[in-house]
């Protein structure tokens, strides 16, 4: 200790104030039996921490050198990436145009809290799986229980939410989409459990290992929330579409095909719209044949409310309709199912468009568990807050014990992306727990247009360092 100097009393006081702030932000006072061993790596040096800078050996000291630089940077990189921020690529179209796909974020973690993670131990920018050798990117021992550190704020209505996959707990190895819940309903668990070619292995991830999404939260605990001819209500009270929102439309032209140029002036993207040209859809949309007998080109895509108005007050375009529950499900054999809408146990009459009321759960709200309740939240009691749930003749035995009221412990969000038509959020599958929740997205640093090359716009320069808002 004698032969500490100045520079080293100063780096120790500073490495532990920061380590004693951390431990009083995580609440674990265990931790500050960590500070001993920062006093020894800085003052006492009891313990040889830096034996391998005195090998002769000048190949030994140099391996050893790198080691020390890859093992300090990723073990930076782990703790930034948990309790700072991380990134985050848009994958899908369910926020545009919002946000794009092609978007990279930056994810703040202290904005809601970051969590402590349930499995501690994995590689450091590695969701779930390890690139090429493809094999678990974590260890599931030790697993911790959910805790969330204090952070800046809660989520707020209309926030834009980077969170977990609440379905994507057990998941099909070869099918990513649909969510493995919607596929044992659409084809017998038995046929998705056993047929290993078709689905791979059934694979089950902590929450802190499930995929990432990102969208609105537009219903908070203790809401009720209902869609009315895609309108959403809150408590009865219908609320202001997000300003970039967008619906899919029909779109009948003047009888020209339109060119990308067309489309940009729309700011729809090629790979979205798409060229009908079945007689027996254009008929049940109301689209009319031209004096020649025949039909104008008609495209399907999704439109803001914006682009709406530009066509609606242009000449481009002879008609346009909204699509509709009634038409996607009279010809789903073209446009595909219209059946993954959650609770997938009862058949409620809801769809995509109309949707609901459907009450959010509260922390501490306590709800009776009749034939209706079960269907909707027996998913949250048992796979989100870790009860066992069975039936008995007319008894409901939760843990054991029979009841019929259950006291949620978590608070739940409902999430909705902004492209309404073309996003499987919680209208297919339900809501979203507390525990799930990642962090917000603070800023795009990079944007690339998959439409395009590296040398005709590929990289959208006016979305990059463009933060992200509720609006």
């Amino acid at each position: 200790m004698r032969k500490a100097t100045k520079k080293q009393w100063i780096t120790f006081a500073i490495v532990a104030l920061l380590y004693v702030l951390f431990v009083i932000w995580d609440g674990n006072y265990w931790l500050l039996l960590g500070v001993p061993v920062i006093f020894d790596i800085y003052i006492s040096k009891f313990i040889p921490w830096g034996a391998w800078k005195n090998t002769k050996n000048p190949t030994l000291r140099k391996i050893a050198e790198w080691t020390d630089a890859i093992v300090f940077a990723l073990v930076a990189v782990y703790l930034i990436n948990i309790f700072i921020f991380q990134n985050y690529k848009i994958p899908s179209s369910s926020l545009e145009k919002t946000l794009l796909i092609g978007d990279y974020l930056f994810v703040s973690k202290v904005s809601y809290g970051p969590r402590v993670p349930n499995t501690p131990l994995s590689f450091p920018l590695a969701q779930h799986t390890l690139p090429i050798i493809n094999t678990k990117s974590y260890i599931d021992w030790p697993h911790w229980d959910y805790k969330r550190l204090k952070g800046f704020g809660n989520v707020k209505r209309n926030d834009i939410v980077v969170f977990n996959f609440p379905a994507g707990d057990t998941v099909p190895r070869k099918v990513d989409n649909p969510d493995y819940y919607y596929l044992v309903k659409r084809d017998g668990r038995e046929e998705v459990n056993s047929d290993k070619a078709m689905y791979g292995d059934i694979i089950y991830r902590p929450v802190d290992r499930r995929e990432n999404f990102v969208k609105r939260c537009i219903g908070m605990p203790g809401d009720t929330l209902q869609v009315i001819t895609n309108d959403v209500y809150i408590d009865g009270r219908k609320q202001t579409l997000p300003k970039m929102a967008q619906f899919n439309y029909f779109v009948e032209t003047n009888g020209e095909f339109w060119n990308e140029k067309i489309f940009r002036q729309l700011n729809v993207s090629t790979h979205d719209s798409n060229l009908l040209g079945i007689p027996e859809i254009l008929e049940a949309i109301g689209i009319q044949q031209n004096e020649n007998g025949q039909y104008n080109p008609v495209y399907l895509m999704p439109l803001t409310q914006e682009a709406v108005r530009k066509l609606e007050k242009g000449k481009m375009c002879r008609s346009i309709h909204i699509e509709t529950d009634e038409l996607m499900k009279q010809f789903s054999n073209v446009f595909g199912p219209t059946d993954d809408i959650y609770p997938y146990t009862a058949d409620l009459g809801w769809s995509r468009d109309n949707y609901g009321p459907l009450w959010i759960p509260k922390k501490g709200t306590t709800i009776t568990l009749d034939e209706k309740n079960l269907a909707l939240y027996s998913h949250c009691i048992v796979n989100y807050e870790g009860n066992t749930l069975q039936r008995s003749g007319n008894q409901i035995i939760i843990n054991g014990k029979a009841t019929d009221s259950y006291t949620f412990k978590y608070d739940y969000y409902f999430m909705m992306g902004d492209n309404r038509h073309n996003s499987r959020d919680s209208r297919s599958w339900g809501f979203v727990p507390e525990d799930h929740i990642v962090g917000k997205p603070i800023l795009i640093w990079l944007s690339l247009d998959d439409d395009r090359g590296w040398f005709s716009g590929k990289i959208r320069w006016n979305r990059i360092f463009r933060t992200v808002s509720a609006d």
